[in-house]
Protein backbone atom coordinates (compact mmCIF):
# COMPACT_ATOMS: atom_id res chain seq x y z
CA UNK A 1 0.00 0.00 0.00
CA UNK A 2 1.40 3.65 -0.82
CA UNK A 3 0.99 6.45 1.57
CA UNK A 4 2.08 9.67 2.13
CA UNK A 5 4.23 10.87 4.64
CA UNK A 6 4.04 11.46 7.90
CA UNK A 7 3.94 14.85 9.74
CA UNK A 8 5.69 15.79 12.92
CA UNK A 9 4.62 18.37 14.79
CA UNK A 10 6.37 18.31 17.96
CA UNK A 11 10.23 17.15 18.13
CA UNK A 12 13.47 19.07 19.21
CA UNK A 13 15.99 17.67 17.10
CA UNK A 14 17.37 13.82 16.61
CA UNK A 15 20.50 12.63 14.58
CA UNK A 16 22.92 14.76 17.08
CA UNK A 17 20.79 17.90 16.28
CA UNK A 18 19.26 20.45 19.08
CA UNK A 19 16.75 22.74 17.64
CA UNK A 20 17.94 24.94 20.42
CA UNK A 21 21.34 25.18 19.31
CA UNK A 22 21.67 24.12 15.75
CA UNK A 23 22.77 26.01 12.56
CA UNK A 24 20.89 26.16 9.10
CA UNK A 25 22.53 23.52 7.73
CA UNK A 26 21.86 21.30 11.31
CA UNK A 27 18.23 21.56 10.64
CA UNK A 28 18.09 21.23 6.80
CA UNK A 29 20.31 18.17 7.82
CA UNK A 30 17.65 16.95 9.74
CA UNK A 31 14.55 17.48 7.24
CA UNK A 32 16.83 15.66 4.41
CA UNK A 33 17.42 12.76 6.86
CA UNK A 34 13.55 12.59 8.11
CA UNK A 35 12.43 12.11 5.40
CA UNK A 36 13.99 9.16 4.17
CA UNK A 37 12.51 7.90 7.77
CA UNK A 38 9.17 8.39 6.45
CA UNK A 39 8.66 11.93 8.00
CA UNK A 40 7.38 14.63 5.25
CA UNK A 41 6.30 17.52 7.14
CA UNK A 42 8.27 18.56 10.33
CA UNK A 43 7.56 21.39 12.97
CA UNK A 44 10.73 22.27 14.49
CA UNK A 45 10.09 22.74 18.42
CA UNK A 46 11.98 24.82 20.81
CA UNK A 47 12.22 24.27 24.33
CA UNK A 48 12.07 26.91 26.83
CA UNK A 49 15.16 29.24 26.57
CA UNK A 50 16.37 32.62 26.83
CA UNK A 51 14.41 35.36 24.71
CA UNK A 52 18.17 36.08 22.68
CA UNK A 53 18.18 32.11 22.03
CA UNK A 54 15.08 31.88 21.44
CA UNK A 55 14.66 34.77 18.85
CA UNK A 56 17.86 33.95 17.10
CA UNK A 57 16.90 30.09 17.01
CA UNK A 58 13.75 31.03 14.95
CA UNK A 59 15.28 33.02 12.35
CA UNK A 60 17.88 29.60 12.55
CA UNK A 61 14.58 27.57 11.61
CA UNK A 62 13.50 30.23 9.38
CA UNK A 63 16.43 30.62 7.28
CA UNK A 64 16.25 26.44 6.68
CA UNK A 65 12.66 26.36 5.53
CA UNK A 66 13.50 28.93 3.02
CA UNK A 67 16.82 27.48 1.35
CA UNK A 68 15.47 23.77 1.76
CA UNK A 69 15.14 22.41 -1.95
CA UNK A 70 14.40 18.83 -0.65
CA UNK A 71 13.53 17.14 2.56
CA UNK A 72 10.67 17.12 4.79
CA UNK A 73 9.00 20.04 4.95
CA UNK A 74 9.18 22.55 7.49
CA UNK A 75 6.03 24.21 8.19
CA UNK A 76 7.05 25.97 11.13
CA UNK A 77 7.89 26.62 14.22
CA UNK A 78 6.50 24.98 17.34
CA UNK A 79 7.42 27.10 20.70
CA UNK A 80 6.76 24.88 23.36
CA UNK A 81 8.14 26.97 25.97
CA UNK A 82 8.65 30.20 27.97
CA UNK A 83 4.77 30.56 29.33
CA UNK A 84 4.54 27.37 31.38
CA UNK A 85 3.36 26.27 34.39
CA UNK A 86 6.51 25.72 36.91
CA UNK A 87 4.59 23.30 38.71
CA UNK A 88 4.46 21.35 35.83
CA UNK A 89 7.83 22.24 33.87
CA UNK A 90 9.31 18.93 33.31
CA UNK A 91 12.52 18.97 31.70
CA UNK A 92 12.31 23.11 31.28
CA UNK A 93 14.32 25.06 32.72
CA UNK A 94 12.15 27.73 34.57
CA UNK A 95 14.90 30.39 35.39
CA UNK A 96 13.65 31.32 31.35
CA UNK A 97 9.63 31.38 31.98
CA UNK A 98 8.02 34.15 31.13
CA UNK A 99 4.68 35.71 32.59
CA UNK A 100 2.38 34.51 29.53
CA UNK A 101 1.28 38.26 28.93
CA UNK A 102 0.94 39.65 24.86
CA UNK A 103 3.91 42.46 25.84
CA UNK A 104 6.31 39.08 26.51
CA UNK A 105 5.43 37.11 23.39
CA UNK A 106 6.04 39.91 21.41
CA UNK A 107 9.81 40.13 22.22
CA UNK A 108 10.26 36.54 20.78
CA UNK A 109 7.22 36.96 18.00
CA UNK A 110 7.77 35.51 14.47
CA UNK A 111 5.40 34.99 11.86
CA UNK A 112 6.91 31.46 11.43
CA UNK A 113 5.81 30.60 14.95
CA UNK A 114 2.77 27.75 14.16
CA UNK A 115 2.30 26.37 17.11
CA UNK A 116 2.19 28.15 20.70
CA UNK A 117 2.59 25.85 24.42
CA UNK A 118 1.42 27.80 27.20
CA UNK A 119 -0.65 27.38 30.16
CA UNK A 120 -3.81 28.63 30.38
CA UNK A 121 -4.39 29.25 34.03
CA UNK A 122 -1.94 31.61 34.00
CA UNK A 123 -2.69 33.40 30.66
CA UNK A 124 -6.02 33.87 32.05
CA UNK A 125 -4.59 36.44 35.10
CA UNK A 126 -3.30 38.97 32.49
CA UNK A 127 -6.23 40.44 30.05
CA UNK A 128 -5.19 43.98 28.10
CA UNK A 129 -8.55 45.12 26.33
CA UNK A 130 -10.48 42.21 27.23
CA UNK A 131 -7.56 40.14 25.44
CA UNK A 132 -5.28 37.64 26.87
CA UNK A 133 -2.52 35.65 25.06
CA UNK A 134 -4.51 32.82 23.95
CA UNK A 135 -7.09 35.42 22.24
CA UNK A 136 -4.30 37.40 20.89
CA UNK A 137 -1.95 33.82 19.22
CA UNK A 138 -5.63 33.15 17.51
CA UNK A 139 -6.41 36.04 16.05
CA UNK A 140 -2.80 35.61 14.87
CA UNK A 141 -3.27 32.55 13.24
CA UNK A 142 -1.62 30.53 15.35
CA UNK A 143 -2.51 27.16 16.99
CA UNK A 144 -2.47 26.76 21.26
CA UNK A 145 -2.17 24.28 22.99
CA UNK A 146 -2.48 23.72 26.68
CA UNK A 147 0.88 21.94 28.29
CA UNK A 148 3.45 21.92 30.98
CA UNK A 149 0.15 23.25 32.94
CA UNK A 150 -2.50 22.08 35.41
CA UNK A 151 -5.98 24.24 34.70
CA UNK A 152 -9.07 22.12 33.64
CA UNK A 153 -9.89 25.61 31.36
CA UNK A 154 -8.94 25.00 28.20
CA UNK A 155 -11.68 27.39 26.39
CA UNK A 156 -9.50 28.98 23.66
CA UNK A 157 -7.32 26.10 23.03
CA UNK A 158 -6.87 24.15 19.61
CA UNK A 159 -5.21 20.64 21.94
CA UNK A 160 -3.37 19.81 24.47
CA UNK A 161 0.51 18.75 24.16
CA UNK A 162 1.69 15.04 24.84
CA UNK A 163 -1.43 14.42 26.30
CA UNK A 164 -0.85 12.58 29.73
CA UNK A 165 2.83 13.80 30.45
CA UNK A 166 3.01 17.12 32.39
CA UNK A 167 -0.18 17.94 32.95
CA UNK A 168 -2.84 17.31 35.54
CA UNK A 169 -4.21 14.05 35.50
CA UNK A 170 -7.48 12.34 35.66
CA UNK A 171 -9.40 13.34 38.77
CA UNK A 172 -12.71 12.44 39.76
CA UNK A 173 -13.39 15.17 42.01
CA UNK A 174 -12.32 18.05 40.36
CA UNK A 175 -11.25 19.28 37.22
CA UNK A 176 -8.09 18.93 35.03
CA UNK A 177 -6.13 19.51 32.31
CA UNK A 178 -6.21 15.37 30.93
CA UNK A 179 -9.73 15.34 31.86
CA UNK A 180 -10.75 18.35 30.11
CA UNK A 181 -8.87 17.33 26.89
CA UNK A 182 -10.44 13.64 26.90
CA UNK A 183 -14.32 14.90 26.66
CA UNK A 184 -13.77 17.82 24.62
CA UNK A 185 -14.35 15.94 21.12
CA UNK A 186 -13.21 19.36 19.31
CA UNK A 187 -9.66 19.59 21.16
CA UNK A 188 -6.60 17.86 19.67
CA UNK A 189 -4.27 15.78 21.41
CA UNK A 190 -0.61 15.16 21.02
CA UNK A 191 0.10 11.84 22.49
CA UNK A 192 3.75 10.14 22.81
CA UNK A 193 3.00 6.58 21.74
CA UNK A 194 6.76 5.08 22.49
CA UNK A 195 5.95 2.52 24.96
CA UNK A 196 7.26 4.94 28.07
CA UNK A 197 5.44 7.93 28.07
CA UNK A 198 2.43 6.75 27.85
CA UNK A 199 1.05 3.28 28.97
CA UNK A 200 -0.99 0.40 27.34
CA UNK A 201 -4.18 1.05 29.05
CA UNK A 202 -3.88 5.46 29.41
CA UNK A 203 -3.42 4.74 25.36
CA UNK A 204 -6.64 2.43 25.09
CA UNK A 205 -8.39 5.25 27.33
CA UNK A 206 -7.42 7.71 24.65
CA UNK A 207 -8.15 5.96 21.29
CA UNK A 208 -11.75 5.24 23.44
CA UNK A 209 -12.49 8.76 24.44
CA UNK A 210 -11.47 10.82 21.46
CA UNK A 211 -12.32 10.94 18.22
CA UNK A 212 -9.61 9.36 15.59
CA UNK A 213 -8.95 12.74 13.71
CA UNK A 214 -8.64 14.32 16.57
CA UNK A 215 -5.52 12.55 18.35
CA UNK A 216 -2.24 13.70 16.83
CA UNK A 217 1.17 10.97 17.10
CA UNK A 218 4.19 12.99 17.63
CA UNK A 219 7.57 11.67 18.78
CA UNK A 220 8.89 14.73 21.04
CA UNK A 221 12.04 13.29 20.18
CA UNK A 222 15.47 14.24 21.75
CA UNK A 223 19.19 15.05 19.65
CA UNK A 224 19.94 11.53 21.20
CA UNK A 225 17.18 9.92 18.07
CA UNK A 226 19.31 8.08 15.88
CA UNK A 227 22.54 7.96 17.51
CA UNK A 228 24.65 6.70 19.85
CA UNK A 229 25.02 9.27 22.78
CA UNK A 230 24.95 8.46 25.88
CA UNK A 231 24.48 11.81 27.48
CA UNK A 232 24.14 15.09 26.37
CA UNK A 233 22.97 18.87 27.18
CA UNK A 234 19.38 19.41 26.67
CA UNK A 235 17.60 22.52 28.41
CA UNK A 236 20.11 23.47 30.48
CA UNK A 237 20.14 20.07 31.73
CA UNK A 238 22.56 16.64 31.28
CA UNK A 239 20.61 14.11 30.43
CA UNK A 240 21.29 10.93 30.24
CA UNK A 241 20.66 7.85 27.16
CA UNK A 242 20.25 4.55 28.01
CA UNK A 243 19.98 3.52 24.55
CA UNK A 244 15.72 3.39 24.81
CA UNK A 245 14.98 6.35 27.91
CA UNK A 246 16.05 9.68 28.05
CA UNK A 247 15.85 11.32 31.57
CA UNK A 248 17.35 13.82 33.95
CA UNK A 249 19.89 12.53 37.33
CA UNK A 250 16.48 12.97 39.22
CA UNK A 251 14.70 10.39 36.28
CA UNK A 252 12.60 12.78 34.71
CA UNK A 253 11.49 12.09 30.93
CA UNK A 254 13.33 14.84 29.15
CA UNK A 255 11.35 13.36 25.84
CA UNK A 256 11.30 10.76 23.36
CA UNK A 257 14.60 8.89 21.96
CA UNK A 258 12.38 7.38 18.98
CA UNK A 259 11.42 9.14 15.89
CA UNK A 260 7.87 9.52 14.62
CA UNK A 261 7.64 6.02 12.85
CA UNK A 262 10.15 4.05 14.96
CA UNK A 263 7.81 5.30 18.17
CA UNK A 264 4.59 3.60 16.69
CA UNK A 265 6.10 0.45 15.94
CA UNK A 266 7.68 0.09 19.20
CA UNK A 267 4.16 0.66 21.12
CA UNK A 268 2.57 -0.89 18.00
CA UNK A 269 0.14 1.82 17.45
CA UNK A 270 -2.48 0.17 15.48
CA UNK A 271 -4.82 2.57 13.19
CA UNK A 272 -6.32 1.68 9.82
CA UNK A 273 -4.12 1.90 6.81
CA UNK A 274 -7.21 3.11 4.98
CA UNK A 275 -7.43 5.40 7.70
CA UNK A 276 -4.12 6.74 8.14
CA UNK A 277 -3.32 7.35 4.42
CA UNK A 278 -6.15 9.60 3.66
CA UNK A 279 -6.29 11.38 7.01
CA UNK A 280 -2.60 12.10 6.24
CA UNK A 281 -3.45 13.49 2.67
CA UNK A 282 -6.24 15.99 4.54
CA UNK A 283 -3.44 17.10 6.59
CA UNK A 284 -1.41 17.99 3.72
CA UNK A 285 -4.29 19.49 1.58
CA UNK A 286 -4.92 21.51 4.75
CA UNK A 287 -1.80 22.92 4.99
CA UNK A 288 -0.96 23.60 1.09
CA UNK A 289 -4.38 25.63 1.03
CA UNK A 290 -3.77 27.86 3.99
CA UNK A 291 -0.29 28.37 2.45
CA UNK A 292 -1.64 29.02 -1.17
CA UNK A 293 -4.50 31.18 0.44
CA UNK A 294 -2.08 33.57 2.14
CA UNK A 295 0.40 33.67 -0.54
CA UNK A 296 -1.99 34.03 -4.00
CA UNK A 297 -5.11 35.26 -2.14
CA UNK A 298 -8.96 33.93 -2.63
CA UNK A 299 -9.37 35.10 -6.48
CA UNK A 300 -6.01 33.13 -7.33
CA UNK A 301 -6.31 29.92 -9.43
CA UNK A 302 -3.89 28.66 -7.05
CA UNK A 303 -6.53 29.35 -4.79
CA UNK A 304 -9.47 27.35 -6.40
CA UNK A 305 -6.97 24.29 -7.02
CA UNK A 306 -5.61 24.18 -3.44
CA UNK A 307 -9.50 24.50 -2.85
CA UNK A 308 -10.53 21.55 -4.63
CA UNK A 309 -7.53 19.43 -3.50
CA UNK A 310 -8.71 20.35 0.16
CA UNK A 311 -12.18 19.43 -1.14
CA UNK A 312 -10.94 15.81 -2.45
CA UNK A 313 -9.21 15.09 0.74
CA UNK A 314 -12.26 15.91 2.95
CA UNK A 315 -14.11 13.14 0.89
CA UNK A 316 -11.82 10.64 0.64
CA UNK A 317 -11.19 10.68 4.65
CA UNK A 318 -14.50 11.04 5.51
CA UNK A 319 -15.37 7.84 3.46
CA UNK A 320 -12.33 5.83 5.01
CA UNK A 321 -13.59 7.00 8.74
CA UNK A 322 -16.38 5.09 7.77
CA UNK A 323 -14.37 1.93 7.82
CA UNK A 324 -12.84 2.35 11.03
CA UNK A 325 -14.60 -0.08 13.32
CA UNK A 326 -13.57 -0.07 17.31
CA UNK A 327 -11.23 -2.90 16.57
CA UNK A 328 -9.56 -1.72 13.32
CA UNK A 329 -9.15 1.74 14.96
CA UNK A 330 -7.37 0.52 17.86
CA UNK A 331 -5.04 -2.61 16.49
CA UNK A 332 -3.62 -4.20 13.67
CA UNK A 333 -0.51 -5.86 13.84
CA UNK A 334 3.16 -5.12 14.15
CA UNK A 335 4.25 -6.67 10.48
CA UNK A 336 1.21 -4.21 9.41
CA UNK A 337 2.87 -1.08 11.25
CA UNK A 338 6.13 -2.25 10.29
CA UNK A 339 4.66 -2.63 6.20
CA UNK A 340 2.88 0.79 6.42
CA UNK A 341 5.88 2.69 8.07
CA UNK A 342 8.47 0.72 5.05
CA UNK A 343 5.68 2.17 1.85
CA UNK A 344 6.30 5.94 3.76
CA UNK A 345 10.33 5.52 3.84
CA UNK A 346 10.31 4.16 0.17
CA UNK A 347 7.44 6.23 -1.37
CA UNK A 348 8.87 9.95 -2.38
CA UNK A 349 5.70 12.37 -3.03
CA UNK A 350 5.63 15.97 -4.57
CA UNK A 351 2.68 17.25 -2.61
CA UNK A 352 5.03 18.86 -0.07
CA UNK A 353 7.13 20.31 -2.67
Amino acid sequence: MITKLLIEQHFHGAYGVDFNKANVNDVLEVANKIKKDGVGGIFPTLVTDSIENTQKQIKVIKEASKKQKDGAKIFGVHLEGIFLNPEKKGIHNPVHFLEPTIENFKKIADDFIRIVTLAPELCRTYMKNGENLITYLKNKGIKVQAGHCIGGDLAGCDGVTHMFNAMSGINHRTKSTALSALINDSLYAEVIADGYHVNDDALKLLFKSKPADKILLISDSLPCARTNLSSFVFADEKVYFDGEKATSAQGTLAGSSKLLGNAMIKNNVKINPEFISHYNNLKSACFRFNAVKAKYGPNSSEYVNAFKERQIAETLYANAKGLISDNSRNAFNEDSAKSILKSYTNNVHSWYA
